[in-house]
Order: structure tokens, then sequence, then C-alpha cells
């Protein structure tokens, strides 16, 4: 694929878009069109690359975002409800904003797009995000456009406001820092940098109608992340277990006074669900250098340009 071929990324201004239009800039690839809805993180992108075509737009909702997707050489599916206390947001984002771009990706006869899809397609848990993923992922395995699926784990990196980045702002703001149980949850974290790479990589192999779980390198207890970013960021905060119907209680009383809560009872659910998912060598299928966890830690917190930045929810 040519570097001056049009790629249309939906989804752009969250995590994962945020650190792949670096990546695709790093690459020499400079013909991007970035769509997402939300107006502050569509900020962020504006600010950090003033260069590309950024469109602010609801792609559930037809309207003149459609456009941009005529002549375009590949599509990256980002797009994602990944928290929200009620399914009514994660059909309209997960699904039928999905509906309506494939129907636009087959008016403008494009014939080939990435969709990031989740590990918890294969996960043991129940809840609004897993079941939308995973009817997501059936539209596009069933849309008859040529596609290569990723399901990543776990992710991390710069300008996250969920997952470790909300646990290292916590962990600043209060005198001791709770674990649930005894925190030997096995995680498998994947670096953002990483995974923005492999999708780079992508736009060359092309590997059609195929599917990837792209899974951390590295297993890592709970609460030996919760250690490494104390680390990191080196603080002080004292690490405590609590039960974890006393962990449950509290983040239930957590979301009735918040709109949006960064860590929610079912994603606890999932934390303790002990899931365990395949690893395959994508380092050598993609050519990717797996960053190492210490390492990634370090660069996302410690980074001098895009640490400082963090996403609205």
């Amino acid at each position: 694929m040519n570097v001056n071929s049009k790629i249309v990324v939906t989804g752009s201004a969250g995590l994962v878009g945020q650190n792949l239009i670096i990546e695709l800039k790093n690459s020499g690839y400079k013909n991007i069109v970035a769509i997402d809805k939300h107006h502050e993180n569509i900020q962020i992108l504006r600010k950090l690359h003033s260069e590309i075509e950024i469109i602010e737009a609801d792609l559930s909702e037809i309207g003149e975002w459609e456009k941009s997707f005529e002549n375009a050489e590949v599509v990256i599916i980002l797009h994602a409800q990944i928290g929200a206390k009620t399914i009514d947001p994660f059909i309209k984002n997960n699904i039928t904003a999905t509906e309506k771009v494939l129907e636009i990706i087959k008016k403008y006869k494009i014939n080939y797009m990435i969709h990031i899809s989740s590990s918890v397609v294969n996960s043991k848990a129940n809840d609004f995000y897993t079941t939308t993923k995973k009817a997501q992922e059936k539209l596009v395995l069933e849309s008859g456009i040529n596609y290569t699926v990723l399901r990543p784990t776990l992710m991390f990196g710069w300008f996250d406001r969920k997952h470790l980045g909300w646990l290292s702002r916590f962990m600043e703001k209060v005198p001791f820092f709770p674990i649930p149980g005894h925190g030997k949850y096995i995680r498998q974290p994947l670096y953002e940098r990483d995974f923005a790479k492999i999708i780079v990589s992508l736009l060359q192999k092309q590997e059609i109608n195929k599917t990837f779980n792209i899974t951390g390198k590295e297993e890592v207890f709970y609460i030996d992340i919760i250690r490494e970013i104390k680390k990191a960021k080196n603080l002080r905060t004292p690490i405590i277990s609590i039960p974890y119907f006393i962990f449950y209680l509290l983040m239930e009383i957590y979301a009735l006074f918040s709109k949006n809560p960064p860590f929610t009872t079912q994603q606890l659910k999932a934390l303790v669900a002990d899931d365990h998912f395949e690893l395959i060598n994508w380092w050598e299928i993609f050519n990717v250098k797996p960053t190492s966890f210490k390492d990634a830690i370090n660069e996302t917190f410690n980074d001098e340009k895009y640490s400082k930045y963090v996403l609205e929810f």
C-alpha cells in the first residue's frame, strides 16, 4: 500500500486511535481522515495533528461524514463504547454505528478494512461491552467485505483515561490504594504502541479474512501491575488488600455519584473472571518488536511529549 493512499480511521480520538495516528505519521502516511464524535478528545487530536483531515461526527447517524470515505483504500474501524451504566450507548456505538459504516464502505466499494474487536469475544464475562462487541464483530465477518480482525486484550499507553491511566491518577490522590481480594489475577496487558504498529503493518500485509488474537506477551498479576505503576511514578502510596465484596460495594456506591465511572462493577467481575487468552507470536507475524512491560509502563507515564495528555470519556 502506497503511503499516499487514503486511510479512514473511525473512533480515531480514542485510546487506540490517538496512538495509531502517531504511528501512521511516523511510518510516512499522510492522507489520513480521522473521524470521532467526542468533542474534547477531538481537540487533542487537532492539537497534535493539525495537518490531517479530522471530522467530528456521530457514526450512528447518517451525515456529511459519509463523503469522506470516497476514494479511500482502507478503513480502520476503531469506534467502540467501552463503559456506560446502561446498554443503550453500547448498542448505538458498537452496533448501529458499525452497521452504517459498513454500508458506506460498500457504497464506495472500498476493498479492505481492519476491524479492532476485543479479546472479550472469547471471555467468560457477560456484560454490555462483551455482548455488543461480539455482535459488532459478527457484523464485520458477515459483511462480505475483505477484512482483518484483531482482538486485543487489555491495553494501556499514552492518552489512557481508563484502565492503567485511571489507576495511576487514583493512586496519586488517595492515602492508600485498595486491591480487591488477593490481587493475584493474571492479566496480559498489551502496550498500545505495539498494537498500533501491528495495525500499520497490516496496511502492507493485508491478511485477508483472517482473525488474530493479540495478547500482551508477558503475563502479570494485577497487584504487580499496580506496583510497577507506583514505581514508575515514584509514589509512596501504600497498597492494601480489601475483601472482594466490600470492594464491589464501594464500586456500586461510587457509580451512584458518577455519570461515567471509570471502573465499574462489571469490569470488576471481568477482572476476577480468571480469563487466559491465547498468545500467538504476533511479533514475528507482523514484524513488530514487543516492548517489555516495564519499559512500556515507564514510557507511558514518563514520556515528555505524550504522557501529559489524558482523554475524556
